[in-house]
């Protein structure tokens, strides 16, 4: 990326557009040596020089669409002019499996950072302590939430400053679907990822009875046993809502005492597992926050730990930039097959990839998802991809790896969250207010504005990088303070007090 040339940016020497930083009005001379033709509005593109109708238009050196029509120089370049196939409607890209892929230069010893976090018993390190109420179906959503609020109003929390609250997890599925089909699976990998998440110091799991998703089921797939902070019950089994309420209330009790006992205690930064998020996406997006969380995302490689990038449909386009990063072919053709699925998905369900950016990230400045795509993918930093997971599946690689799922953030980060990550950083150009119990969500804004708009929810303001400060420096700021709020600190939506309502796993398969 070149600096700012006043009101304009050029990302790369062969792109055929630039990026307005400021509104531009037509008659306005540009660095790029063009006169604005119509009205570009702050974080959209304007042509720097003729694009013949057909043509390719580039943007940080790739391909984000094709000109509908011929397009003058000084020209605002969005969906009315630019669209995604050429001329033959399709779009080649070149994978060149693990062509790209360059070691790691790991830190060890006294190089290596540290933080301060919670040893569990299974090896796994927690950045948070809390106590999870899991709910195996909607209808136990109820009795979820009304023991968490009865552990509330009761006052005992005060007496344990190490527990950071009770979280009741609920959601709007576990019953009327296929007992061996994709959306059970699904859940029953959420359910137990959460359950086995580093950042819960005790779980309880609560359902009515007579669900598809049994209790008892899951547990023995995945081999658990009732313990001191695990235990489960069933409305019916016990005996109606009330005796359910008192149940939960009396074993959260008992487990505050045990989970209190965790202290924070140093540890390497390899016990980190950043979910990386974007959502409210904008023309900034691509060009500040997502580049300095890739850096961030490498130095916490650098260190031994592990970054999740998800969103597959927000990756759509890019997917060559990562199979070329991707240690073996192996690895590159799972990401393909994730993709080759979503495209099969997307057309039985009557949808197509491109219907991605949304209204608002349009509104900002995207285009086409190719454009944003290529922004998304930007959050991955430049490490070698080791490992590609379906949604919900234990990460059990370090490095960078991939996690199929939805582009929708809740249910994104919550497959993220499944999988083992202790602690989030989201980037925002429009202004996503979001929180992630039992995970500390990092917020990142994409551009001055809005990070003034929006201070009481944003933690950390990237827009300044098209005002001179380097996205090295800023990917170095983000992960020193994604140390410290690993360490403890508090995030702006834990202080708004976000994450109750964000759980949300993803539900696919019919509703019968």
């Amino acid at each position: 990326m070149t600096r700012p040339q006043g009101k304009t940016l050029t990302l790369n020497g062969a792109d055929n557009i630039a990026v307005a930083l400021a509104n531009l009005d037509p008659g306005t001379e540009t660095a790029q040596g063009v006169s604005i033709v119509k009205r570009v509005p702050r974080g959209h593109k304007f042509a720097t020089r003729p694009i013949a109708a057909g043509e390719a238009i580039v943007k940080f050196g790739q391909i984000i669409g094709f000109a509908k029509d011929g397009i003058p120089a000084g020209d605002w370049v969005h969906e009315h002019n630019c669209g995604m196939g050429g001329p033959d409607g399709t779009l080649e890209h070149d994978y060149a499996f693990a062509e790209g892929a360059v070691p790691v230069e790991f830190l060890t010893g006294p190089e290596q950072a540290t933080f301060q976090g919670y040893r569990r018993a299974n090896g796994k390190v927690g950045t948070r302590n809390y106590i999870g109420i899991l709910t195996s179906v909607n209808c136990s959503a109820t009795v979820a939430k009304f023991m968490a609020q009865a552990i509330k109003n009761s006052g005992i929390l005060d007496d344990y400053p190490e527990i950071d609250g009770i979280i009741p997890f609920v959601h709007g599925t576990g019953c009327a679907m296929d007992n061996q089909g994709e959306g059970y699976q699904i859940l029953r990998r959420t359910q137990w990822g959460y359950t086995a998440n580093p950042n819960l110091g005790a779980a309880l799991l609560v359902g009515l009875g007579c669900e598809v998703f049994q209790i008892e089921r899951m547990k023995q797939s995945y081999g658990m046993t009732e313990t001191d902070t695990f235990q489960t019950m069933t409305i019916q089994e016990i005996g109606g809502t009330k005796k359910m309420i008192d149940w939960g209330v009396e074993r959260i009790k008992e487990m505050l005492p045990i989970a209190a006992r965790a202290k924070r205690e140093t540890v390497p930064a390899s016990e980190l597992t950043l979910a990386l998020q974007c959502g409210g996406s904008d023309g900034y997006s691509g060009i500040t926050a997502n580049p300095a969380l890739g850096v961030a995302a490498d130095l916490l490689v650098r260190n031994g730990g592990t970054a999740i990038l998800s969103e597959t449909p927000e990756i759509y386009g890019a997917e060559h930039l990562l199979t070329r990063r991707a240690v073996s072919r192996e690895v590159g053709e799972k990401l393909l097959s994730r993709i080759k699925w979503w495209e099969d998905y997307t057309q039985r369900n009557g949808g197509e990839m491109n219907n991605n950016p949304s209204p608002g990230n349009k509104a900002g400045g995207l285009t086409t998802i190719l454009e944003k795509s290529l922004g998304a993918a930007a959050k991955g930093g430049t490490s070698p991809l080791t490992a590609v997971y379906e949604y919900a599946e234990p990460v059990t690689e370090k490095g960078f790896v991939f996690m199929d799922t939805p582009g929708f953030d809740p249910v994104s980060a919550t497959g993220q969250v499944a999988g083992g990550a202790n602690i989030l950083a989201f980037t925002t150009g429009r202004g996503s207010a979001y929180g992630c119990k039992p995970v500390p969500s990092i917020k990142l804004a994409t551009n001055s504005e809005l990070y003034g708009r929006m201070t009481d929810d944003m933690d950390v303001n990237c827009g300044d990088i098209v005002e001179g400060i380097s996205i090295e420096d800023k990917g170095q700021e983000i992960f020193d303070l994604m140390l410290r709020v690993a360490s403890g600190e508090q995030t702006k939506s834990e202080k708004l007090g976000y994450g109750d309502n964000e759980f949300v796993p993803w539900q696919v398969g019919a509703v019968m």
